[in-house]
């Protein structure tokens, strides 16, 4: 069984006048990303590989999940992953490598949700600091189902 944990990045502070990709954390994703993290130390400690978007924003909340692993997998900034539909993040995960049974998937919407319906057929809302996992019996090319999904109090 291998399981994709879905993470949609945390609350963005869009009071500056950065870039979209420059964009940081704002105070609310700094007190929702924490509870996430904990959600997934607890169900998947064991990643063993993250692959996260290079918008700051992503950047941000994959450190602080990271920080709550009992061990730091490899990390893969992915510019795909960047501004992707589902369609794009499908093909992403259909070539995750077969060795790899847990891996984080840190990204964004509305790429995220599609990715999750075009997985599992489920149309779940992720809003931001949600996570979903979508579990493969089969390898990632196989087929796949919607175990867990939800998000922390804001």
């Amino acid at each position: 069984m291998r399981s994709l944990v879905v993470v949609r990045h945390a609350k963005s502070d869009w009071a500056g006048d950065e870039p979209d990709r420059e964009r940081p954390l704002a105070r609310r994703g700094l007190r929702q990303a924490p509870e996430s993290a904990a959600w997934i130390a607890a169900h998947h400690p064991a990643v063993d590989l993250a692959l996260v978007s290079p918008a700051r924003r992503a950047q941000q909340t994959w450190a602080i999940v990271a920080e709550a692993l009992p061990t730091v997998p490899e990390v893969a900034t992915d510019e795909r992953v960047y501004a992707a539909w589902g369609r794009d993040l499908v093909a992403l995960v259909r070539v995750l490598p077969e060795a790899a049974s847990t891996v984080v998937l840190v990204g964004h919407n509305p790429g995220l949700e599609e990715l999750v319906a075009d997985l599992t057929g489920a149309g779940i809302e992720l809003p931001t600091s949600a996570v979903a996992v979508v579990e493969f019996e089969e390898g990632w090319g196989g087929p796949a189902r919607l175990a867990a999904h939800g998000r922390p109090p804001a």
